[in-house]
């Protein structure tokens, strides 16, 4: 019972020394090799150390400084070996994972997990990544609204009120060239400019507002980034003194005052409440909006008005019939 004994102990021992020694493993690292022993320092060494030793190694090791006796291939071999312990302990994170591989060389597949993830993952500093990110973003973002504001054009200068309008002023500023066009015979050409001269004149002098006006740099992503601090510190600033004014002086809310709490309070988003018009917000005004209880009493009365509109509509009933009869038949009359 002894010998079994002492026989499983001695047993025990080996398979640890065993576990010690393929804790370095070929094709992990520097091999069966000891980074730390390959450029003579120690795991207390600083990052400084690492690197004056791989410099004086490098200096000797280098394939060109090699002499005749040295072939080649033994050189590069050589000068491999330290430039792949210095890359692994130049790096904080590689040189922690293979301080861990050594302390813990039961974790075997883990290990490999860890060493071509990291071999394989890109080098890319993340700060280069977020930067195309954002400058993607506001391409877009510029693209966008480019495309919206020329949509919006686009139909305007077919709405018959605005180009009769556009004509008008066209004619009172002397834009279209009445001799020319009478000696010009290509009709197309002339239609044509007519309507680029109708359309300059709608973009000149209609104010489109909200989600579809005039694109303005200033709004893409990046500028908004960069003011960033400003913007916080406009906000704050702004904030302590509306506190101050009218929450501790209790002063009367001037006519931007209460357009902003008519905006906040009928949860219009900046875009919706610029696209208003002028008389409208003036309606509101005077509907005392920027009061909390009216502007709730109203919007309250406009969604039944909605709702009694959408009942009274004949294809809203016809809808609604058709919702509670459920999925019909198609049929078709040969007679």
């Amino acid at each position: 019972m002894k010998i079994k004994s002492h026989l499983f102990i001695v047993i025990f021992y080996v398979f640890l020394n065993v576990c010690y020694v393929h804790s370095l493993v070929e094709g992990l690292y520097c091999g069966v090799e000891n980074c730390y022993d390959v450029l003579g320092v120690t795991r207390e060494s600083s990052k400084s150390a690492i690197g004056k030793a791989y410099r004086n190694l490098a200096k000797k090791l280098h394939p060109d400084v090699q002499g005749a006796d040295v072939s080649k291939e033994e050189a590069e071999k050589n000068f491999r070996r330290i430039a792949t312990a210095y890359e692994i302990l130049s790096d904080n994170a590689s040189r922690e994972d293979y301080d861990y591989m050594v302390d813990n060389p039961e974790e075997m597949y883990m290990h490999y997990y860890r060493y071509y993830r990291r071999r394989t993952a890109p080098n890319v500093d993340i700060r280069l990544i977020l930067a195309v990110c954002i400058t993607i973003i506001s391409g877009i973002q510029y693209y966008s609204a480019w495309d919206r504001y020329e949509t919006a054009i686009k139909y305007l200068t077919t709405v018959q009120k605005y180009r009769i309008h556009a004509t008008e002023i066209a004619k009172k500023e002397g834009l279209f060239n009445e001799s020319s066009s009478k000696k010009s015979k290509d009709k197309s050409k002339e239609k044509e400019e007519k309507e680029q001269i109708i359309r300059k004149v709608i973009e000149e002098k209609m104010d489109i507002r909200g989600g579809y006006s005039k694109p303005d740099w200033k709004q893409v992503l990046w500028f908004q980034l960069i003011i960033l601090p400003y913007t916080i510190y406009q906000y704050i600033k702004w904030y302590v003194i509306w506190v101050y004014k009218f929450n501790i002086r209790k002063e009367e809310y001037g006519e931007e005052e209460k357009l902003y709490l008519i905006k906040k309070h009928l949860k219009l988003s900046r875009l919706e409440f610029d696209a208003l018009e002028d008389h409208t917000k003036e309606e509101y005004l005077e509907l005392g909006l920027w009061e909390k209880t009216k502007a709730m009493e109203w919007k309250a009365e406009k969604e039944e008005e909605l709702k009694r509109e959408l009942s009274q509509s004949a294809r809203h009933k016809a809808y609604r019939r058709y919702l509670k009869k459920g999925t019909g038949r198609l049929t078709f009359d040969d007679s």
